[in-house]
């Protein structure tokens, strides 16, 4: 018998002390609702419950954004309806003119009304918004695409502002790149070129280990500095040339230092700025001149129908090409993840882009007040009405789609919450058991620990 050292008691408190800490646990997890609360709970576990969650709660947006894109559909589908009743009374009053119990004063009234409706048919195009956004105006998202002769330019965006249409694009001069150059000594000779302290473009080059003519190794050199200075250099075996990286006269070429000049080959040249002139559709030009350095584009955003576009200018050569600045569409976000998302293109609904579009009779262009002019107003006006007919079609179509991607939607979330819920959520009936256990154990313990501590004192009795 030892009375040092009370093993018994000593097992009995870790049995009690494993127990209490079960019991926590329980505590926690019957408090709280959930089977994780924290990452030492179910590492693995964890990972994959917060995976689902970004899951789920991009599920939850991806409806909202689908409902939103409904509430803008409608939006515009209800300004057509109106557009469609315009038409339809246009039509009836073209009917009514072409009539020949009319005379030229009476023809006359009903082009005023006439003028009323094609201006109304402009204002709903120009003003129907949803959210500040505009929807009939053909602006609500303008791309553009390169079709020919673009080797040394390239349409980079458009804004809402762009007009659609066929552009010429003529890059007036090139960009060019700066070089360093001044001197020209052979640098063959040269023994110790950690003795030169070059700095480039502001940037000391370290070359505290270049104790040879290693002429590589001092190009090898600038170049690790070329994400910090924006030059690059090279030689010939002789001398080292060095170029900047970018376009443009905002970016030179400097070297200081201890016979700095012996480092350049040729003469120094500055980089030139690329200037670009685009010719719209209606003959008229705009121009503009910039840097394209590191995003190498030049901003057209002066002038007639391009306000806002940016073209790609670069290259040793002038350039013209032709670009098509297309018709945009608005994107929807309907998935949780990146690339989950439809688009939907809405036309231009104005009276000058609503008619015979083929033969170039619009809207716009009706004349009531004779005879002729009635009976060719039916014929655009069927046109147009087909046109806006198909518009709503196309509309209420993407609203019905969106229906089913909600319901979609709905669903995915549904069996992923369900299956995230089995992941990190408690079984509250089974806990419950488990904190039972876990409280009888830890009274049991408290007992068994009581009679350990009682062991010893049979000792007295041998003492006795």
């Amino acid at each position: 018998m030892r009375i040092n050292t009370n093993v018994a008691a000593l097992n009995s408190y870790n049995q009690l002390k494993n127990t209490q800490s079960n019991l926590s646990k329980s505590l926690e997890r019957l408090s709280s609702g959930k089977r994780i609360n924290k990452a030492a709970d179910d590492a693995a576990g964890l990972a994959i419950s917060e995976k689902m969650k970004s899951q789920t709660r991009g599920l939850a947006q991806a409806q909202r954004n689908a409902q939103d894109g409904i509430s803008m559909i409608q939006t515009a589908e209800g300004a057509l309806k109106e557009s469609h009743s315009i038409l339809q009374r246009m039509r009836e009053l073209s009917v009514q003119s072409s009539n020949e119990t009319n005379t030229t004063a009476d023809r006359e009234e009903i082009q005023k009304e006439v003028t009323q409706l094609k201006d109304e048919l402009n204002r709903i195009a120009d003003t129907t918004e949803f959210n500040t956004k505009k929807l009939l105006n053909g602006k609500s998202g303008v791309q553009g695409s390169v079709v020919a002769n673009s080797a040394n330019g390239d349409f980079v965006s458009g804004t809402k502002d762009t007009e659609t249409g066929t552009y010429q694009v003529t890059i007036d001069t090139a960009a060019t790149k700066a070089t360093g150059g001044a001197g020209g000594t052979d640098l063959s000779a040269v023994t110790d070129f950690s003795a030169k302290d070059y700095t480039v473009n502001g940037i000391a080059i370290d070359t505290s280990d270049l104790t040879s003519s290693d002429i590589d190794g001092l190009t090898s050199r600038i170049n690790e500095y070329t994400n910090q200075t924006g030059v690059e250099a090279s030689n010939d075996g002789t001398n080292v040339t060095l170029n900047q990286v970018n376009y443009g006269s905002d970016y030179t070429v400097s070297v200081t230092g201890t016979d700095s000049a012996d480092l350049w080959s040729g003469s120094a040249t500055a980089g030139v700025d690329a200037s670009v002139s685009v010719t719209a559709k209606d003959g008229s030009t705009a121009q503009a001149s910039g840097q394209v350095g590191s995003g190498q584009v030049v901003e057209i955003a002066a002038g007639f129908d391009s306000a806002g576009m940016t073209i790609r200018a670069e290259g040793a050569a002038t350039n013209t090409f032709t670009i098509d600045v297309e018709q945009g569409s608005v994107g929807f976000q309907i998935g949780a993840n990146k690339g989950q998302d439809m688009s939907l293109a809405i036309n231009e609904m104005s009276a000058s882009k609503l008619g015979d579009v083929a033969n170039g009779n619009f809207v716009s262009d009706i004349d009531v007040s004779t005879t002729e002019g009635s009976k060719d107003a039916i014929s655009v006006l069927d046109d147009a009405i087909a046109q806006v007919s198909g518009e709503r079609s196309k509309l209420g179509s993407v609203q019905n789609r969106l229906d089913h991607t909600i319901n979609n939607l709905n669903t995915a979330q549904e069996n992923l919450t369900a299956a995230e819920s089995r992941i990190s959520d408690v079984d509250m009936a089974k806990e419950m058991m488990n904190m039972s256990k876990q409280q009888i154990l830890s009274q049991a313990g408290t007992a068994m620990m009581a009679q350990a501590n009682q062991l010893p004192q049979g000792v007295l009795q041998l003492l006795g």
